[in-house]
């Protein structure tokens, strides 16, 4: 009599694809659906019908082209995760771009893509993700975080001397990489009251995007708390 246990294989990982081009999808679906551990359960062509579907699929893993239509991967990336935090995010992009590198580290991105990427590369990339690994080499972080810290250190005191209280309050929650919603939660605030007090921060420190103000936010508290 044979005893020996059968085994239980494991279930495929669900990927949802975001990218505005058809052919894109396709392609990388027809691609990631060839390994048999792989399905796609879902896709979108633009951000709006990614919010709204990604949640109801539950994915494992969320491929986001980082520029689109209706606004921006990174975006996605961060507003899913506040809704998921287990779903990995892994970016796929045309372009080698520094600051839409450094906006999925501040995003909770596990990984960055160039669409040029091999196709077994990207089935690899996928799968690492999926395991709870990331894809973004820590040297390279430090160093991207490093060079856009010294850009922005001179301006930073005068710059944070025009914050309200409640503006400092604020971001010190976006340098901790919070979304709007989670600032409202943390200081009570609703979601839109807090879009506006980000996007007045933002001009008062003369910075066009979330992760400057963060920059500018680390540095102010190591000059508060030296070592």
């Amino acid at each position: 009599m044979d005893t020996t246990e059968p085994t239980v294989s494991e279930p495929p990982v669900r990927v949802f694809l975001l990218d505005d081009h058809e052919v894109v999808r396709r392609g990388v679906r027809d691609l990631l659906e060839a390994d048999q551990d792989i399905e796609v359960v879902g896709e979108a062509g633009t951000c709006a019908q990614a919010l709204a579907r990604v949640p109801a699929l539950r994915p494992d893993v969320a491929v986001l082209d980082v520029r689109l239509p209706d606004g921006d991967g990174v975006t996605v990336c961060r507003e899913l995760r506040d809704r998921m935090p287990d779903l990995a995010c892994l970016m796929l992009t045309s372009f080698d771009d520094d600051d839409a590198l450094l906006d999925a580290i501040m995003a909770g991105a596990a990984g960055y893509v160039l669409k040029q990427v091999k196709g077994a590369d990207l089935v690899s990339a996928v799968r690492t993700v999926a395991s709870g690994q990331s894809m973004l080499d820590p040297e390279t972080t430090r160093k991207l975080m490093e060079s856009l810290r010294h850009h922005e250190e001179d301006t930073a005191d005068s710059a944070l001397a025009q914050l309200t209280p409640r503006e400092r309050d604020i971001l010190v929650l976006v340098g901790e990489g919070r979304t709007n919603r989670q600032i409202g939660r943390e200081l009570f605030l609703a979601e839109k009251t807090v879009k506006n007090h980000v996007s007045r921060l933002l001009a008062k420190l003369g910075v066009e995007r979330r992760l400057q103000a963060a920059v500018i936010a680390a540095h102010a508290e190591s000059a508060h708390h030296p070592r």
